[in-house]
């Protein structure tokens, strides 16, 4: 005959018995958290390009730029200005616009400039924001314009040298895809702009990178892989 459970074995027996079945014991997954990303109305502010300011008797408020706030769950994460353009289904890119502190050392009073900035990633699943740090790109010059994962723009490097480039950037690539000088930076009288819009062609995927009053070059585009992370995790926007 074999012994009767003592009464901790028989509790054991009985947990494991009624386990799969106890509600307790049923753990059901957090639903994901959904984030609402929007861009709110557009207003103008005044705005004073870094061409026009050197110019005399020009009011600085004589033009103006387009601004529209970026939230995320209600809440206001940037001013951005210009188009979004849709990289994937559920991530775009929009460029931030910065209000700046422009007054010296000695004035007595804070002086607010507003000037077009770096480009955003932004992820509308997460809310997550990312500056993204394209190569040689000047924000006083550089007139991005997207095709895919692609930003070709004119840009200026930062070497002692200097030089004007014709650049092409990929999302999650840190090199430039494309990067050829094209002119000679700092330039004494500088165009205003000082390249064109890029235009973008499908197939073959090139681009063509014309300097003001330079002639355009065109640039094959090697490569068609997204190489941007889209996290399926839930995390807060950057600030």
């Amino acid at each position: 005959m074999q012994p009767f459970p003592s009464a901790p074995a028989r509790l054991l027996i009985l947990t494991l018995a009624f386990l799969p079945f106890s509600p307790r014991f049923v753990f059901a997954a957090a639903p994901a958290k959904v984030h609402v990303v929007a861009l709110g109305a557009v207003r103008k502010v005044p705005y004073t390009p870094p061409e026009a300011a050197s110019k005399e008797g020009k009011p600085a408020d004589a033009l103006s730029l387009k601004v529209r706030p970026l939230t995320v769950d209600g809440r206001q994460k940037e001013w951005t200005t210009g188009d979004v353009h849709d990289v994937t289904d559920r991530s775009f890119t929009i460029r931030r616009v910065l209000h700046l502190n422009d007054a010296l050392p000695g004035d007595a009073a804070s002086r607010w400039n507003w000037q077009p900035g770096p480009w955003l990633l932004v992820d509308r699943s997460t809310g997550h924001i990312t500056a993204l740090h394209l190569p040689d790109f000047d924000a006083e010059v550089s007139d991005a314009v997207w095709f895919r994962d692609y930003a070709a723009y004119c840009g200026t490097a930062e070497t002692a040298k200097g030089g004007l480039f014709a650049i092409v950037a990929q999302l999650g690539v840190r090199r430039a895809v494309v990067q050829k000088q094209i002119g000679k930076w700092p330039q004494a009288v500088a165009s205003a702009p000082v390249c064109k819009p890029a235009e973008w062609h499908r197939t073959p995927m090139r681009v063509t990178l014309q300097p003001t009053g330079g002639e355009p070059m065109t640039f094959d585009v090697v490569g068609a892989a997204a190489l941007i992370e889209e996290g399926d995790s839930d995390s807060d926007s950057a600030p």
